[in-house]
């Protein structure tokens, strides 16, 4: 069997892509257009198609500079679950309770109309409602599960929305090593982000979106967008660049790029998938502080995935970071300790790329009618589905229209800037590094440790 080294340094969603991707032309010089939307990725075009729908006069441009998807909306792990990076206590402090659970349930149906959308559009994307399972393999998470449903359950989330598992429920839907229990997150699906995204594409193009691709943004200010290829003028101009936020003049401490990696087998024989479970396939995790998420496609591979690369100083961004042997190696290792079936398995495929972290670790949507400007994102990694309430949120907001959305708690809400090097440097790392150790130190005693809870609660914003 071949090492998960051989794999194709490349997506395993950009080569199940048919027809491949061939980059639409970029833009023939000045233009004025309506909406001026820079990124053309999930929040981007579900702006321009929801937009589409809702003010078909509106004259929408899409400004991407390699092509749709060709960053975090074609490269992630396929996860459209119904979480916020933020908690519902970070939400709450901005409103109220009863508007913060208004909110994350905003989400939970965001996971049904992603599902609805393709369906309506003839978008063949994978799409499979299994929920999303966290399994618990050692107390200490186990520990944590019990509290964190118990805490749902005193915030007014039922069984139907997350429940509990105990060792035979959560084995019989993940089956992997050592498991003493888990969570099932009901409203959570799988799908391929990259025939999505490039689907989402055409869907908008139908609707009367025009999408200039190959076309590289170099400022956003005022009312216009300057490009390599010309300059955009509009009433409305939306920012939706995520990671890439960095490159913009003025723009490096919006929001932090950190590198995501994943890794997808080849199709597993039945008798391998039996052996695993995900029959009904759920997206996967355990509780480490560590992130590490799967999922089966609905062509019988395991996609993996996972944090490891550093983050690099001045939030650069660097192609060499997607591909990592060290960390790739760590991921089918981690797979084959979850699912000793998996060991020696052929990797087809290896790949990574960046997301964007806001300052204060929560998503948002802000629009200026006055300016004309909005921006969208920092999902930290859980875009999949926020992606497509922020997208229609914004393009109510950017309509002028009142909607049950446009009131929702993270409208309006902007992070303030990272801090600048080596500060944030220093900080990434050493809470990298308290993390991992933290996982090691679970493992081995089967004893919480209390630094990484309070680390990771306090950037969620539970305290």
């Amino acid at each position: 069997m071949s090492s998960v080294l051989e794999a194709s340094p490349r997506p395993l969603w950009l080569d199940r892509g048919d027809p491949p991707v061939v980059p639409r032309p970029g833009l023939e010089g000045d233009t004025e257009v309506d909406v001026a939307i820079v990124g053309g990725g999930f929040s981007g075009l579900w702006t321009a198609w929801y937009l589409s729908r809702i003010a078909p006069q509106l004259r929408v441009l899409v400004i991407e500079a390699a092509w749709c998807g060709f960053g975090a909306s074609g490269r992630n792990g396929g996860w459209c679950v119904g979480e916020l990076a933020g908690s519902v206590e970070a939400y709450a402090a901005r409103s109220t309770l009863s508007e913060a659970r208004r909110q994350l349930r905003a989400v939970f149906d965001a996971v049904d109309e992603v599902g609805r959308v393709t369906a309506a559009e003839g978008i063949e994307c994978g799409y499979a409602k299994g929920g999303a399972v966290r399994v618990a393999r050692n107390r200490p998470q186990a520990r944590r599960q019990r509290e964190e449903v118990a805490h749902h359950r005193a915030l007014g989330f039922t069984a139907d929305e997350i429940r509990l598992l105990d060792e035979s429920e959560a084995t019989g839907l993940v089956n992997a090593t050592g498991v003493l229990g888990g969570i099932h997150l009901v409203p959570g699906a799988a799908v391929d982000p990259g025939r999505l995204v490039r689907g989402l594409a055409d869907a908008a193009e139908r609707g009367g979106v025009r999408i200039v691709e190959q076309t590289r943004a170099h400022s956003i200010g005022g009312h216009e967008v300057v490009t390599d290829r010309g300059t955009v003028r509009a009433r409305s101009v939306v920012r939706a660049t995520e990671a890439y936020t960095r490159d913009l003049p003025g723009a490096r401490r919006h929001l932090l790029p950190v590198y995501s990696l994943m890794v997808a087998t080849e199709p597993l024989a039945p008798e391998v998938l039996a052996e695993i479970g995900l029959a009904t396939r759920p997206t996967f995790s355990d509780d480490r502080y560590s992130i590490i998420y799967g999922q089966r496609t609905d062509d019988g591979r395991i996609a993996f995935g996972g944090r490891g690369v550093p983050y690099l100083f001045g939030s650069r961004l660097n192609t060499g970071a997607e591909i990592h042997d060290g960390v790739h190696q760590l991921l089918a290792d981690t797979l084959a300790e979850l699912f000793p079936v998996l060991a020696g398995v052929r990797y087809t495929h290896r790949w990574g790329g960046p997301l964007g972290i806001p300052r204060n670790w929560t998503p948002g949507v802000a629009y200026d009618p006055v300016s004309g400007h909005g921006v969208l994102g920092g999902y930290v990694g859980e875009g999949v589905a926020a992606s497509n309430l922020a997208g229609r949120t914004m393009a109510e907001l950017v309509a002028g229209h009142d909607t049950e959305r446009t009131s929702l708690p993270w409208v309006g809400a902007v992070s303030r800037s990272w801090e600048p090097e080596p500060l944030r440097w220093i900080g990434f790392r050493a809470s990298r590094r308290l993390i991992t150790g933290a996982d090691q130190r679970e493992n081995r005693t089967g004893r919480e440790a209390k630094a990484a809870r309070a680390l990771a609660n306090r950037l969620r914003g539970r305290h």
